[in-house]
């Protein structure tokens, strides 16, 4: 889609074929596409149907989605709206009235900071600016948003508060980039900003190697719903004086690293916690460790265990009926004479593939049981449980 064809979209006449025009399924999109180009060229058709289409796959990430403006690969790499929010609280809190939103899309960062502050988004890509324009005005209203077109790595830094920086994650082809230095811009772009602005926040990938970090920064992991979804880099006054922290949405608990005893390693115990993917990615196995009064199974393995269970945010628990060392003859003869006919295989340290061994047990039976390959204190093992249901 280009500009003009985007604002068409804005005129009376896009926003009638807006809402005129059903969504298009996989049965209607056919017959939905013919009629809308008897009525309109090809482009504007097009448009109109990626633009209902983008609303609803991004229903899931904003709940005014129907109202917003999305291009494909803008939306994949737009954070949703509760991380957007739980991370426009910090700089409401800074006390920032003025931000610049580098590398802004779509605005799905910027329609949340717009609510606090006046937000100067800078891109290169003139859609997507006036996708954000309007993005930031329905959360938003007017006025909050400023769109710059202009090259990040030619930009001079601006008169603000304070920057947030997301630079693009995904090469030309539309591959993930792990390293800071593969991101585009790079993340070394962020330091003669800083120079100028040090309130500063960079959103990063959660596969991020800590090695590249700097470590200046406080890093934090965010997940959602169980999902770890990204990482972000914050700096200055933005820095809450924590080194690592994982944070949990909807619900917002955060756990943070803490000086303490090295955490012991034994054997299994009577119940097993599964950290969150944000606690493993901000290296606070032994934080949560410690919170639970639980123990490792192994040096390398995000596994801990305890006697008692208890409810925690930041893991599931399991209650262990078995742990053995790992042997296919031996698992399957357990497993059959329990008459355990359904597992879920979770792996952890293991180079076994849970689809090759669902295949050599056979099962039969109506039990159900949970296998944990792993490593118990540096030996192929499998753990057996269940979930705790009653926590």
């Amino acid at each position: 889609m280009d500009l003009n064809t985007f604002q068409w979209l804005l005129s009376a006449e896009g926003q009638r074929a807006l809402a005129d025009t059903a969504v298009p399924t996989q049965h209607t999109h056919l017959q939905i596409a013919t009629a809308l180009r008897q009525q309109m060229s090809p482009e504007l058709a097009q448009a109109v149907l990626e633009t209902l289409l983008l609303r609803q796959k991004a229903a899931g990430k904003f709940s005014r989605a129907a109202e917003m403006y999305f291009t494909r690969e803008a939306l994949e790499q737009a954070s949703g709206e509760s991380i957007a929010a739980y991370r426009a609280r910090r700089f409401a809190a800074l006390g920032a009235t003025r931000v610049a939103d580098l590398g802004c899309g779509i605005g799905g960062d910027a329609l949340a900071l717009g609510q606090t502050a006046v937000v100067t988004g800078v891109d290169l890509d003139p859609v997507r600016l006036a996708m954000a324009r309007e993005n930031v005005r329905v959360y938003a209203g007017d006025g909050r948003f400023h769109a710059l077109q202009a090259d990040l790595r030619q930009l001079t830094p601006l008169p603000v508060d304070a920057l947030f920086f997301d630079p693009a994650r995904r090469d030309a082809h539309g591959r993930r980039l792990f390293s800071v230095h593969d991101y585009q811009p790079p993340l070394s772009l962020i330091d003669g900003w800083r120079a100028k602005v040090a309130a500063t926040a960079v959103k990063i990938s959660p596969g991020v190697d800590y090695a590249e970090l700097p470590p200046e920064a406080e890093v934090e992991f965010i997940s959602v719903d169980g999902e770890v979804k990204e990482g972000v880099l914050w700096f200055g006054p933005l820095h809450s004086g924590a080194e690592r922290r994982a944070t949990l949405l909807p619900d917002g608990a955060t756990l943070t690293c803490e000086a303490g005893e090295p955490v012991e390693v034994t054997a299994p115990q009577g119940y097993l916690y599964e950290p969150d993917g944000a606690v493993i990615r901000a290296h606070l196995v032994e934080e949560l460790a410690r919170v639970l009064g639980a123990t490792k199974i192994d040096e390398e393995i995000a596994y801990v265990t305890a006697v008692t269970p208890q409810k925690n945010p930041f893991a599931r628990c399991f209650a262990i009926d078995d742990a053995f060392p790992f042997q296919l003859k031996r698992l399957r003869q357990y497993l059959r004479q329990r008459q355990v006919g359904q597992v879920i295989i979770k792996k952890r340290g293991s180079p076994l593939e849970p689809e090759w061994l669902q295949r050599q047990l056979r099962l039969r039976g109506h039990e159900e049981r949970i296998l944990f390959l792993t490593q118990v204190q540096g030996k192929a093992s499998v753990l057996v449980g269940r979930p705790c249901e009653d926590l």
